[in-house]
């Protein structure tokens, strides 16, 4: 069964760019409690925490949602290209 290249390129290209998009709302908002779930995802996996939640660039969090939904589109197509090379042999 083959999958249509351009809808799930859509779709993961969407989906990475909702995520991206609801963390930098998050940074605009609550800064102090990302920092916080940060330190504690570190912490969990027995590391030091090394990164420091900057102030929100409405700028930035545009570049971000863009770049994400690019790369999720060229990793979606690329998945569906290789499924369908590998399903029909």
């Amino acid at each position: 069964m083959a999958i249509n290249k351009s809808k799930l390129a859509l779709v993961l290209g969407s989906f990475v760019a909702l995520l991206h998009l609801i963390w930098s709302f998050f940074v605009a908002v609550f800064p102090g409690a990302l920092q916080s779930y940060l330190n504690w995802v570190f912490k969990i996996h027995f590391l030091t925490p090394v990164y420091t939640i900057t102030s929100f660039n409405f700028g930035n969090a545009v570049l971000l949602v863009i770049l994400t939904f690019i790369i999720g589109y060229i990793f979606g197509w690329l998945f569906a290209t290789i499924w369908d090379l590998v399903v029909k042999k």
